[in-house]
């Protein structure tokens, strides 16, 4: 190992982060009543410009007025871009207003770490004045070609980040990738088109301790899609991933939750290693095949997982 090490900022529950309008105060209610890890509210793309103000309203209404914590529930907001005149209210108003119900924001767009630096100067003046007892946490969209070729520094970048979550829409639009359906595959490329940005923006995550979430899949009527999605998402090292309907929830939870065979084995892996470890051995077998730190790191990555789930209840 290098001695420079960065460890995991923040563990929490993101199966399936479930895109909730701030403008539709009745899509915030179901959502409340879901079996999602994690919501966040909308005052970008979903919400058109005459709804903006609204939105915030639901938005702080719906924070101070839901228990969240007790349905389990993990929430954010998706502010709007720097590049717009909304974005300074977003923060103020929330903040100032239901910032003590509030995990974390979600920074659509973000293309250089200095974004990140706007957003949590504004968050930590309105934090300090407040007198909040806790800390909001920053998330980041990786959404644009800016973004994807600066994703090392801006996972890097210290203070409140928490995740990085690959946002597939505007990121095809910025690289003029050709695309049949948000998240989907075009049958021209052979293989999976999203697999380099995704493993990237990985890589760039567990370099810096930071959580990564798949976004959108966005034909919702096509199940069988969105899971061969997620798994090859999973299959890279994504713990989680966007739901734009609520059909998808499950879909996320089941992808992205270790079977019960995974867990066992990840128990006995612990077991086997710390028995060989009385006995003087830095490695042992199991059912025939070789274990040794390796896999207890991985074996750890699993329990975590299911620890969290059992948490949950």
């Amino acid at each position: 190992m290098s001695y420079t090490l960065h460890p995991l900022k923040k563990q929490r529950l993101q199966r399936s982060e479930l895109a909730v309008p701030g403008s539709n105060p009745s899509m915030i209610e179901k959502a409340a009543e879901s079996e999602v890890d994690y919501i966040f509210f909308d005052l970008e793309d979903a919400v058109a410009p005459p709804d903006k103000v609204q939105a915030r309203a639901n938005i702080i209404q719906a924070l101070n007025d839901i228990d969240w914590k007790a349905r389990g529930k993990t929430v954010s907001i998706r502010i709007n871009g720097l590049d717009t005149h909304y974005m300074y209210r977003d923060v103020v108003e929330i903040v100032e207003q239901a910032g003590q119900h509030l995990d974390t924001i979600l920074v659509p767009k973000v293309g250089v770490p200095a974004d990140l630096y706007t957003v949590e100067t504004m968050v930590s003046q309105i934090e300090e004045a407040m007198g909040f007892t806790h800390q909001i946490g920053l998330e980041a969209l990786i959404e644009t070609a800016l973004g994807m070729a600066n994703v090392e520094a801006i996972a890097a970048a210290p203070g409140r980040l928490e995740a990085l979550h690959f946002g597939v829409a505007d990121y095809a639009a910025s690289t003029r990738a050709r695309t049949v359906v948000i998240g989907g595959l075009n049958p021209d490329y052979p293989g999976d088109q999203w697999h380099f940005a995704l493993s990237r923006m990985t890589v760039a995550c567990r370099a810096y301790g930071l959580r990564a979430i798949d976004g959108p899949f966005g034909d919702f009527s096509d199940p069988d899609g969105y899971i061969l999605s997620a798994k090859r998402a999973a299959a890279v090292g994504i713990e989680g991933k966007w739901a734009i309907h609520p059909s998808q929830i499950a879909l996320a939870n089941e992808v992205f939750s270790p079977p019960e065979a995974e867990v066992t084995r990840a128990r006995r892996i612990i077991e086997e290693l710390r028995k060989a470890e009385a006995e003087g051995r830095g490695a042992a077998s199991l059912d025939g095949k070789m274990i040794d730190a390796a896999s207890e790191r991985m074996a750890n990555n699993v329990l975590s997982v299911a620890d969290a789930i059992a948490a949950k209840g």
